[in-house]
């Protein structure tokens, strides 16, 4: 399936304090998933970190020098067997990559909600050309 490839190539680090607003944005981007789409939130692990990691980028069919907002990795609900996953569904926020991207507030929590709902998608089995049609990439 393919991965969501949209981020900056630039680096910051995250700080502490940032770290913090980031977190607050991903808990109210998840508040406003309705149902019963937030149902499907108990079958997957939300993570946040700086930025994906070389294997990451790889399986996403991207270079090293390129970013993620976001990765859903998992088998979607819509696959043979899918409850009998042995790897536990997981969405990433790419932190680092976003509040680089999106340094206005309003436009960073705006992304954010985008980037959760759209990896939320995919473990629903909801394509990329699909979401596009929708207009959530």
């Amino acid at each position: 399936m393919a991965k969501r490839a949209r981020g900056s190539v630039h680096r910051r680090g995250v700080t502490a304090d940032t770290a913090g607003r980031f977190e607050e944005l991903v808990q109210r981007a998840l508040d406003r998933i309705p149902e019963p789409f937030a149902r499907a939130l108990d079958e997957v692990a939300i993570v946040i970190d700086d930025e994906p990691s070389r294997e990451q980028l790889r399986e996403s069919g991207l270079g090293p020098d390129e970013g993620l907002y976001g990765l859903y990795e998992g088998i979607p609900r819509t696959e043979y067997a899918a409850d009998w996953a042995f790897v536990p569904n997981k969405i990433t926020l790419f932190s680092g990559v976003l509040v680089e991207d999106f340094p206005d507030p309003a436009e960073l929590e705006h992304e954010v909600w985008i980037t959760v709902i759209h990896e939320l998608a995919h473990h629903l089995g909801i394509e990329e050309s699909r979401l596009h049609d929708l207009g959530v990439d």
